[in-house]
């Protein structure tokens, strides 16, 4: 999980998200909740699960 959260619950992107969830895909992770704006079209190429969320809210439903 990686992502910066605003002052009302917002998920922001980070930098280098996508070298972010290649390496975790390359270290055995199976899933990876992330910032909607950090997933691309090449999300769906990865060995793992990737959820995209804009809002704190749906963080904390998926954990």
């Amino acid at each position: 999980m990686f992502g910066e959260v605003g002052l009302t619950g917002e998920i922001r992107p980070v930098l280098n998200g996508e070298d972010r969830l290649k390496e975790a895909a390359q270290h055995g992770f199976k899933q990876a909740i992330v910032p909607k704006a950090n997933l691309g079209p090449w999300a769906k190429s990865l060995n793992m699960k990737t959820i995209g969320v804009d809002q704190i809210s749906q963080v904390l439903e998926l954990v």
